[in-house]
This record gives C-alpha cells, sequence and structure tokens, in this order.
C-alpha cells in the first residue's frame, strides 16, 4: 500500500461535507491511516505551505487554511498519490471532471474542498508535519 496525505479544507468543513467526504474516499478504493481534526494557525499554514511563500496568493490561502477547522489525513490504496489526485479533480472546480470532490464540492479556484500531495516527496513532506509514524495505522 502506498501512502498520501490529504485535507479537507475549512471550507468543505463548515459547510458540513465531511461525512460526503469521507464517505467518497472510503468508497474510491482508501484506507483512512491517520485522521485529525485542526484549527491552524496562521504560522502553521505558512509552514505548511512554504514552498508557495513568494507566490502572490500565498497570503490569501494562509488565510483561508487557518479560518477555521480542517481534517488532515494519511490515505492508503495502491497507487495512492495518482489515484488521490484522480478524486480531488482539478484545483479550479470549474474545470474539474463531473463527479470529483472538487466539482461536486468546490466553489472556486481558492475554495476547492480539497488538498493532496502531488508527488511522493511531498507526501513525505505533508504526512510528517501532521503526523508521528505511531498515529498512521495502515492496516
Amino acid at each position: 500500500m502506498d501512502l498520501t496525505f490529504a485535507i479537507i479544507k475549512p471550507d468543505a468543513v463548515s459547510a458540513g461535507l465531511t461525512g460526503p467526504i469521507i464517505q467518497e474516499i472510503e468508497k474510491s478504493g482508501f484506507t483512512i491511516a491517520a485522521l485529525k481534526k485542526l484549527h491552524l494557525t496562521k504560522a502553521q499554514a505558512q509552514g505548511f505551505y512554504h514552498v508557495h511563500r513568494e507566490r502572490p496568493f500565498f497570503n490569501d490561502l494562509t488565510d483561508f487554511m487557518s479560518q477555521g477547522p480542517c481534517l488532515v489525513m494519511v490515505l492508503a490504496a495502491q497507487g495512492a498519490i495518482p489515484k488521490w489526485r484522480e478524486l480531488m479533480g482539478a484545483t479550479n472546480p470549474a474545470e474539474a471532471a463531473e463527479g470529483t470532490l472538487r466539482a461536486r464540492f468546490g466553489t472556486n479556484i481558492e475554495r476547492n474542498a480539497v488538498h493532496g500531495s502531488d508527488a511522493p516527496e511531498t507526501a513525505e513532506f505533508e504526512i510528517g508535519y501532521f503526523f508521528s509514524a505511531l498515529e498512521i495505522v495502515n492496516g
């Protein structure tokens, strides 16, 4: 089994969409190996998204991610990273394929309901940012 990192973002949590999103995750063949509900501080959001520090959307992104609770998860499946990215859909919900999480639950490019790692190195950093090895139950 491969691991990837996922977030149900504050927009989806505040809209009461955690249940339907988790149901879709499990229905799609993922095992949830770890899960936490957190309310990130601005500094925690900045640390997590540090790779975007120089991008013009960095402040808006970190404000948004620290505005309310989110769910952080480690997902397990064969080919977890590409499988999760396919289930999420395109970053912009207007461009996401029908039936994907972002098409169903996102409202715009900034409030797109979910996040996922884009590569093994990213997944390793993102998982380690929120979880210790003892918190991941893969099986």
